[in-house]
């Protein structure tokens, strides 16, 4: 059984709670039950169901902790499982930056089911790739693409009482669409919660449209320019830029919102004054479940506001450490812009570059978040308002600390997801000023 009921999940695990002998014990048992189909060359290549379902039983002797997972549940095998989490615990080290616990918490629910994403069946999964394949067969393009849907729960309890269950869906969607000699490519992507809000049909005509575009593109010298970034083009430079938001790497000189001389920049002003971000697991368009990694409850959190820094992440220990309070960590980040689509920014540039997607980011110096990577899938050159001509990829070195202070103008957010992120983002379309491009990409 792969989805549990809320009244099961809360049988099982309590069961194990009792089991344990250990000061103190904490179960999460997650399950879920995803479809998939994957096409290439314009045909079906693969498709099928995975299901799964994981216990993990964390013991704690004093500071001494023990972890074990299975993924059997008949009464042995959850003794089994809760002895060999007691056993680990007693021939490991004390951790000093132990922590119990949490105490019973108050989980208010989020809405993340969708009865219509659940029902997703393989005749679904097949007419999305054929709204994908036959379009692309009959103007001579080849399209790859992979469609997933997923329904899961996931449940915690321990023995301070704490218990929390929610189901969530999800269905994501990615299609690269390439021309017959490869020199053209386009590509589109969507996640939803609820499948009634996607359509591959609409979705589509977006990445066969940018493969059309593409060919023939013209290598531009590389150097500061004018962007359009799609939300696509910008999710992972943000999601990036998180990870200084956490207060021990402020405090320990590690961050960009490190202050020089020590202490953080918390309360200052250090984003234009239109970048306003913060997380909302009950957001209608990106709700996530109401509690974090440690059971803590999360909140909605102002974490921008008007270009100002509002929040600091303090882990549970930190917190104990500083005498701060530690809240539940965002699972979703929500950047608020306009209500313009990514074509009416373009219309409104002069001169820039139109970038589709950007991929195989790394970081250069965590200190000031800079990172680099490339584009791909569709980069344009704009002039005078409308797409002038395709032009090769490009190296970018930037920072998103930078980036969000060359604001131009954003435009309407919507739902993006990123495999290495582990938020769901909203964020807009940006339309940013002095990007730095470093070098050429031959790739298509």
């Amino acid at each position: 059984m792969s989805i549990f009921t809320e009244q099961d999940a809360r049988a099982l695990l309590e069961k194990v709670v009792k089991l344990s002998k250990a000061d103190e014990c904490t179960a999460t048992l997650d399950g879920k039950i995803t479809g998939n189909i994957r096409y290439a060359l314009n045909n079906i290549s693969t498709s099928g169901v995975v299901t799964d379902c994981d216990l993990a039983v964390s013991v704690a002797y004093g500071k001494k902790i023990g972890t074990s997972t299975i993924n059997r549940f008949d009464d042995l095998s959850l003794q089994q499982c809760v002895h060999r989490a007691e056993e680990l615990a007693k021939l490991a080290p004390e951790n000093p930056e132990f922590m119990p616990a949490v105490p019973k918490q108050d989980y208010k629910p989020s809405n993340t089911w969708s009865d219509k994403t659940a029902a997703i069946n393989p005749d679904y999964r097949a007419q999305v790739a054929a709204d994908c394949i036959l379009p692309c067969r009959s103007e001579k393009l080849v399209a790859a693409g992979f469609f997933t849907d997923t329904q899961e729960f996931s449940a915690i309890c321990n023995s301070n009482g704490n218990f929390g269950f929610q189901r969530s869906t999800s269905a994501d969607f990615t299609c690269t669409v390439r021309t017959e000699d490869g020199r053209g490519s386009g590509w589109v992507a969507r996640n939803v919660a609820d499948a009634s809000r996607f359509s591959a049909k609409d979705e589509i005509g977006i990445a066969m449209d940018k493969a059309k575009r593409s060919v023939d593109a013209k290598a531009l010298e590389p150097g500061k320019y004018t962007v359009v970034l799609e939300p696509a083009a910008s999710k992972h430079l943000v999601s990036d830029m998180m990870n200084g938001f956490d207060a021990r790497q402020c405090d320990e000189g590690r961050s960009f919102l490190t202050k020089k001389g020590g202490g953080n920049r918390l309360g200052e002003k250090v984003f234009d004054e239109r970048v306003t971000l913060y997380a909302d697991p009950w957001d209608a368009d990106s709700a996530v479940v109401p509690w974090d990694e440690d059971g803590l409850p999360r909140e909605r959190t102002p974490i921008i506001t008007k270009g100002v820094v509002d929040y600091l992440q303090y882990s549970r220990y930190w917190a104990k450490l500083k005498g701060k309070e530690a809240k539940g960590q965002p699972g979703n980040i929500i950047m608020t812009g306009g209500d313009k689509s990514t074509m009416d920014l373009v219309k409104s540039t002069q001169k820039g570059i139109l970038v589709t997607r950007t991929w195989y980011i790394r970081m250069v110096d965590p200190q000031t978040v800079l990172l680099t990577g490339l584009t791909r899938d569709g980069t344009f050159y704009i002039e005078d308002g409308e797409i002038k001509y395709p032009i090769k990829n490009f190296r970018f070195n930037e920072s998103p600390v930078i980036m969000l202070n060359n604001v131009e103008e954003f435009g309407k957010p919507v739902r993006v997801t990123d495999d290495e992120s582990p938020f769901i983002m909203v964020i807009p379309a940006m339309k940013l000023r002095e990007f730095t491009f470093t070098s050429l990409s031959d790739a298509v």
